[in-house]
């Protein structure tokens, strides 16, 4: 008898915490590596924030709360969404678990049946694909790269939609590549979009605060107010405020989806950490001015590695213009051998290499879904920035 859940068979493990997870076993021997694997702010959660939960533990907020979050933090939530994105919702709109991952889990596991497609766009996040195969559907991947800036065009879009696609994925600014969406280029996206009224749309915005190069942040449902009754609009207080470790994630959009989340949430997690999310009313409804200084140190170290990046034998990279990765190409290393002797066959043979030889950990492009490239991530100090460029460098020069 199979122990194994069909399901679970269908998903791969997740190749960011993969590589991240060996970096820390590697540095735990002894070797010197500098792991720019992983996705986190290396700011410390903002003073005020951390007070706010403090106040919470003195005050006994301790207990269960309502499944879909405490009310307070919903209000903050609504008001962030008519604040920043200029969506006219409500506290009734708004729902909060453990993190973003669990509202797309959530969403996609409470909505998908077996036969219904996710249009993807490539490339995304690891974990796309691999919650839609959990919940029984198949991911449609939509084909962007480094000719289109990494985004989604409106004729890939109306490409992979079908009559049994049920949900878009959109994720802007994007992980792995870094690429913004303009309004103007999501108006397009939604232009295709509205011609297929059963389609709806769940939008990534975890790393909006990151645009750079004084560009604005826009999302979906904002410049279509005609998709806002079919759009889920995911946010977090992870990247904004660093608080990946805190795990609250947020969400608006349809109350028909809401409460099937709420539903879903209540037979597995049930709610959010308390302290967590008194802590995210303080992060919401607080003072950000912050956000402007660490967005300015981000920008600094993106040209930074980008230029460095650029003048390394064998790499190509674009500037990214949000979130805090690069996703360069080494098409031009395949097919050769390291300086240790192993060949590049793949984008993942030049990521083992670079870690195994010169102490660089990074995730290879084709776990993204797109092969020839690799995902860097600048979210680390200038001194071990300017270290790991260096390693890079030399590492490339080996190749032959």
């Amino acid at each position: 008898m199979q122990l194994l859940s069909d399901a679970l068979l269908r998903v791969q493990p997740s190749a960011t915490v993969g590589i991240s997870q060996l970096a820390r076993q590697m540095a735990q021997a002894g070797t010197d590596v500098i792991a720019l694997s992983a996705g986190e702010p290396d700011f410390d959660t903002p003073e005020h924030v951390r007070a706010a939960a403090v106040a919470a533990i003195g005050a006994g907020k301790t207990r269960y709360t309502n499944v879909d979050g405490i009310v307070e933090l919903k209000r903050a939530v609504a008001a962030k969404f008519r604040r920043d994105n200029g969506l006219d919702v409500t506290e009734d709109d708004c729902f909060v678990a453990a993190g973003g991952k669990q509202i797309i889990f959530n969403a996609l596991l409470a909505t998908l049946n077996p036969g219904d497609e996710v249009v993807v766009p490539v490339p995304y996040w690891v974990s796309y694909p691999e919650i839609v195969r959990l919940a029984g559907a198949e991911p449609v991947f939509a084909q962007a790269s480094q000719e289109t800036g990494f985004k989604l065009t409106p004729e890939a879009l109306e490409a992979a939609i079908s009559e049994r696609t049920k949900w878009v994925m959109l994720n802007t600014p994007s992980n792995p590549s870094g690429a913004a969406y303009s309004a103007d280029e999501l108006r397009g996206l939604a232009a295709v979009l509205m011609r297929y009224p059963n389609v709806h749309i769940l939008t990534d915005d975890i790393y909006e605060v990151l645009v750079y190069d004084g560009r604005e942040f826009a999302t979906i449902a904002q410049v279509e107010p005609g998709l806002a009754g079919r759009t889920l609009t995911m946010n977090g207080v992870s990247k904004s405020h660093a608080m990946t470790g805190w795990r609250i994630g947020y969400c608006t959009g349809p109350r028909e989806i809401l409460k099937a989340m709420t539903k879903l949430q209540g037979q597995s997690t049930t709610n959010a950490c308390s302290i967590s999310q008194w802590a995210a009313v303080e992060a919401l409804n607080g003072p950000q001015g912050f956000l402007t200084g660490w967005r300015e140190v981000f920008q600094e170290r993106r040209d930074m590695v980008v230029a460095r990046l650029r003048a390394c034998e064998g790499l190509d990279c674009l500037v990214p213009e949000g979130a805090f990765y690069a996703f360069p190409s080494c098409k031009a290393l395949i097919g050769k051998t390291s300086a240790g002797g192993r060949a590049l066959a793949t984008d993942e043979d030049v990521v083992m290499a670079l870690l195994e030889e010169n102490g660089v950990a990074l995730v290879h492009g084709s776990a993204f879904g797109l092969a020839g490239h690799f995902r860097i991530s600048y979210a680390a100090s200038d001194a071990e920035l300017i270290a790991a460029m260096d390693r890079i460098e030399a590492f490339c020069a080996g190749v032959r």
